[in-house]
């Protein structure tokens, strides 16, 4: 029998850790790098595998009508090793999962150090990984050490890696009050109807806007941390700052009034307009042009819930701007998360440009089964955009505009609309979101049940 090449992940985060299990389990022997005790970093606390290094929630635990809760389900049915450990260390946390953090690293550790086909390796992979290790799974996470993200920039180019998230806030398109919002690009500009219309615009008079103002300058906002310099945000100005420059900055800058016409009233000239750009192919999703925030997410809402259109507004996620690692995966991945630029590198978690510890080894999950898949010469489809973590996918490798991408939770947003057959008369939010999981599920199992080598179960 010919022998198995192993899988090399590097990484042994939630996502690097899930990819090794699901490879292994469909028996393709792996190799997993982790750099820590040797190589510090300066969040982590220990050497143990899957560390939280921040909250220990995996957010809801709803399946029925949240999307993380749905994430929660879809990886529980693919035998998740991250979903069973999570359950097996739970904490009371209401409706959310949130687990022992530290029982739940030790047996994430114990689990992959037990498996007989996994093998640890604790050196930094300091540059590229070589060339003769023909299937790599990066899944460095955030924190990706300086040697091999400066090799990724070499690969890649000086502008697909980005160091810090400087994020707009994200607006669900439904929620946008459209009595009082348009769809208009500046100027009318654009060879197509589409084009002419690829903004949303939402009109302020001057008492508003300097009411605006007003909000924004007395919201509580975070702080900036260590290695969040000046000179960086003078390419990319958080609101609050370009207020503080003057109170004409922002009406000269992301909220300019020219060269747009309110159609709800065409005789009334906005003093400031904000707008929204379409941050999906399919528009459920709109970002907030320009405004990039270090407001507090409590302020945040209902500072923007000023802004006319938007006081009903609901957010895919709030602003923000923080240190990170991450690529410009929808110009840079295939669909199967693969690197165009030399496909033996695949990408699993939030490096990819996903959000959220659950999002992170869901990409985990997806890597490491397609590259076992690979190894062993099968043809494995990818799991359908209606479910949540081929939402996900969709999203980091074509679903988001490349020009504004950003890292993203799982979100109802991302999922294709419903059609009228699987609403089935169904009304109301709560109703809605039961279909999207409903559709979801059904589409989840159908695609596991395709699978040539099938599911294996997660950790005893």
């Amino acid at each position: 029998m010919t022998q198995i090449e192993p899988i090399h992940i590097i990484g042994g985060g939630m996502a690097g850790c899930e990819a090794a299990w699901q490879a292994a389990n469909l028996g393709v022997p792996v190799v997993l790098h982790e750099m820590r005790p040797k190589v510090e970093t300066f969040a982590h606390q220990t050497d143990g595998l899957a560390e939280l290094v921040c909250s220990n929630s995996f957010r809801s635990d709803d399946d029925e009508s949240n999307a993380v809760g749905l994430l929660h389900w879809e990886m529980r049915q693919a035998g998740g090793l991250i979903m069973s450990m999570g359950d097996r260390h739970s904490v009371p946390a209401g409706g959310a999962l949130a687990v022992d953090r530290d029982a739940f690293s030790a047996d994430v550790t114990a689990a992959i150090e037990a498996h007989p086909l996994i093998t640890i390796n604790r050196d930094e992979i300091a540059g590229l990984p070589p060339e003769d290790w023909s299937s790599v799974i990066i899944a460095t996470g955030p924190l990706t050490s300086p040697a091999l993200a400066n090799a990724l920039l070499d690969l890649t180019g000086e502008e697909s890696l980005a160091f810090f998230d400087a994020i707009a806030p994200i607006v669900y398109a439904e929620s946008v009050d459209l009595s009082k919002a348009w769809f208009q690009s500046r100027y009318d500009k654009g060879d197509t109807q589409e084009e002419r219309e690829a903004y949303l615009n939402c009109p302020m008079d001057e008492a508003t806007y300097n009411a605006f103002l007003d909000a924004l300058l007395a919201a509580d906002k975070t702080e900036f941390k260590e290695g969040e310099t000046a000179g960086y945000f003078e390419a990319c100005l958080p609101i609050e700052v370009m207020v503080e420059r003057g109170r004409e900055t922002l009406r000269w800058g992301p909220m300019k009034p020219v060269g747009l016409t309110n159609p709800h009233q065409p005789d009334v000239k906005p003093h400031a307009v904000v707008q929204l750009r379409k941050e999906n192919k399919i528009g459920t999703l709109y970002n907030i042009v320009g405004f990039q925030t270090k407001m507090k997410y409590g302020a945040q809402a209902e500072v923007l819930r000023m802004i006319p259109g938007l006081e009903n507004a609901e957010f895919a996620r709030l602003g923000g701007i923080h240190r990170n690692t991450f690529l410009n995966s929808p110009r840079l991945l295939d669909e199967r998360m693969r690197l165009k630029a030399r496909p033996s590198l695949r990408f699993a978690g939030q490096v990819t440009g996903v959000e959220g510890y659950v999002e992170s080894a869901s990409m985990g999950l997806l890597a490491g089964r397609l590259a076992a898949y690979e190894r062993l010469g099968v043809d494995a489809p990818l799991p359908g955009p209606t479910t949540a973590i081929g939402a996900l996918l969709n999203h980091i490798t074509g679903g988001a505009n490349a020009e504004t991408f950003q890292p993203m939770n799982v979100n109802f947003g991302l999922f294709p609309e419903l059609t009228a057959d699987v609403r089935r008369g169904r009304r109301g939010k709560a109703e809605r979101k039961r279909a999207y999981t409903d559709r979801a599920k059904a589409d989840w199992q159908s695609w596991l049940t395709s699978l040539p080598l099938g599911q294996r179960p997660a950790a005893e």
